[in-house]
């Protein structure tokens, strides 16, 4: 079975085991999951839904964020880490859309990485939950389980997200990337994968390697 192959193996039981899998992000417009992607960075997305709770009640236009007090809005999301640096990002990100995107997000990976604080993975974030575009969104769970898997032997999260490019069919570029989140988190942790109870064990190298 050839690597291909395998990660169509590894989808038909992804899709058993988690077939509503969505973002796990909580956000009701295009610039509200931006922003909590940004803070998703380095911090878990159930912290950043506590903090985005009251943010979003506080700043509901991007003109809100390009005009907010930088050091208020530094405490506003200083439990989400790196607090100083997103505080900054989202200021600037929130001005250039309105300076150049007429206070919309926008909708293309060319435009999304020219915003202060978006790189490929949070742009294929809005691409895919927003506009309908696939994209594969290399976090740290997709780049433990993609290695684990055998899907990539690579460490940089642009050569995984081309690397998978390759073998996934792009309609579940997207998806594939909620899936991984979703198994992440329940069977192939960080610390102690279940490798005994987990079903894509006869398609992952890791997994046929640690049972023998």
């Amino acid at each position: 079975m050839n690597k291909k192959q395998r990660a169509l193996k590894i989808i038909e039981e992804l899709d058993r085991l988690y077939p509503d899998a969505g973002c796990s992000l909580t956000y009701k417009t295009p610039l509200q999951l931006l922003i909590a992607t940004q803070l998703a960075a380095q911090c878990t997305d159930e912290r950043v839904n506590i903090v985005t709770r009251d943010l979003f009640e506080k700043y509901k236009t991007a003109e809100d964020f390009a005009n907010a007090d930088i050091k208020v809005l530094e405490q506003d999301i200083r439990s989400t880490g790196f607090y100083r640096n997103k505080a900054r990002n989202i200021i600037a990100c929130c001005q250039k859309i309105i300076d150049e995107y007429d206070g919309e997000v926008p909708d293309t990976m060319e435009k999304l990485l020219t915003l202060p604080g978006v790189g490929r993975k949070t742009a294929n974030v809005i691409l895919g939950n927003i506009f309908n575009t696939p994209g594969i969104v290399v976090d740290t769970h997709a780049k433990r389980l993609s290695n684990r898997l055998g899907l990539t032997k690579e460490q940089d999260p642009t050569k995984i997200e081309f690397d998978l490019m390759k073998i996934i069919p792009r309609e579940r570029w997207s998806r594939f990337s909620n899936q991984l989140v979703f198994h992440g988190r329940a069977v192939c942790n960080a610390r102690k994968p279940d490798c005994e109870s987990c079903s894509l064990k006869p398609y992952c190298v890791y997994g046929q390697k640690k049972l023998k």
